[in-house]
């Protein structure tokens, strides 16, 4: 048989793999074909990006348009109809893989919820560019390729990232750099393997497959989310934004389902705090509102010292994954 693309969704198709697009540079449209910053994201369909794209052999590919945005705009809509989409798909036995075109600017916020969500037991390949379709030397077609090789291995499974060559855990990628062609790693996990000429060379085991069979129907059903914000601890800080969220949230109304119901602070170095703004902080521990703390430090985790407790619990997690955490901690407790 050889590998063809699927235009449609159809049980009765054999085993194959699924593209889901969802927008990003990996479909963004530049004027100038040397221009790699003043694109617009999002524009190319997910069909036009498969044209060309070298098939994993004997396997049929479906194509999905499934959102069409800027990461950078990604939020609950898109990550609901993401969750929902996926769930479906894995459940049928002929899809064995899928494989998302995204947005890299917030591509390890999706694949962090995904696994945390799905935790699924069938590969789900998260791929991205630097570059626009309409670059001179556009990356985004080896990338999706890649992923369609890792999706189509026997054996794996979970949320995974695909980009430049380099195969990362849904748990662990982030984005490290703003404009160079690798700019994802996983910290001091480091990445799952490698893909080279359409092989993958594994160095950890794919990730686990223990999903919570409730959370996934609790944030469908749920309009709005917990909604949790991010803060920064640097020189000067005086707790003032604290205390106006905490003001907001007095003038509105403590009832509000859009509430503030968690914060996340990423500190200084070993997640450390300003005194004036741990000093608001606590404050807004003893209004309710759940806070966590991490570092602002591009690698490495907060190490706490000895066995005494911290008046503001630290997490092993960057602060943009750090807050879906707390955001699903919330949704569950």
């Amino acid at each position: 048989m050889n590998s063809n693309i699927e235009p449609r969704d159809d049980q009765t198709l054999p085993d194959r793999l699924v593209v889901l697009g969802t927008g990003g540079t990996i479909a963004g449209r530049a004027a100038q074909r040397d221009d790699h910053v003043g694109y617009r994201a999002g524009e190319v369909a997910v069909g036009d990006l498969m044209a060309g794209i070298p098939l994993p052999v004997d396997w049929s590919v479906q194509a999905e348009q499934l959102a069409q945005i800027d990461s950078k705009d990604m939020g609950p809509g898109v990550w609901r109809l993401l969750l929902a989409r996926v769930s479906q798909l894995l459940m049928q036995p002929g899809v064995r893989g899928i494989v998302i075109t995204h947005g890299t600017d917030t591509l390890e916020e999706t694949a962090y919820l995904l696994q945390r969500v799905l935790q699924p037991a069938k590969p789900v390949v998260l791929t991205c560019a630097m570059r626009p379709a309409t670059a001179l030397a556009p990356d985004g077609p080896q990338n999706l390729a890649d992923a369609l090789a890792v999706a189509a291995q026997p054996g794996g499974r979970g949320v995974l990232a695909v980009c430049a060559g380099r195969i990362h855990g849904g748990l662990a990628v982030r984005k490290v750099h703003h404009y160079r062609l690798d700019a994802f790693d996983s910290g001091d996990a480091g990445p799952l393997g490698l893909v080279e000429q359409g092989a993958c060379t594994l160095f950890q085991p794919w990730p686990g497959a223990e999903p919570d069979q409730a959370l996934l129907p609790r944030l469908l059903a749920r309009q709005v989310w917990p909604r949790v914000e991010c803060l920064y601890s640097h020189g000067g800080a005086d707790g003032w934004l604290v205390r106006a969220l905490l003001a907001q949230d007095a003038a509105l109304g403590r009832e509000r389902a859009d509430r503030l119901q968690g914060l996340v602070v990423a500190g200084t170095g070993n997640g450390t705090l300003h005194a004036e703004l741990l000093a608001a902080l606590l404050e807004a521990q003893a209004a309710g509102i759940r806070v966590w703390r991490t570092t602002r430090c591009a690698s490495g985790r907060v190490v706490l010292a000895g066995s005494s407790p911290e008046p503001i619990p630290a997490v092993a997690l960057p602060p943009a994954q750090a807050r879906l955490a707390l955001l699903l901690d919330l949704l569950t407790s």
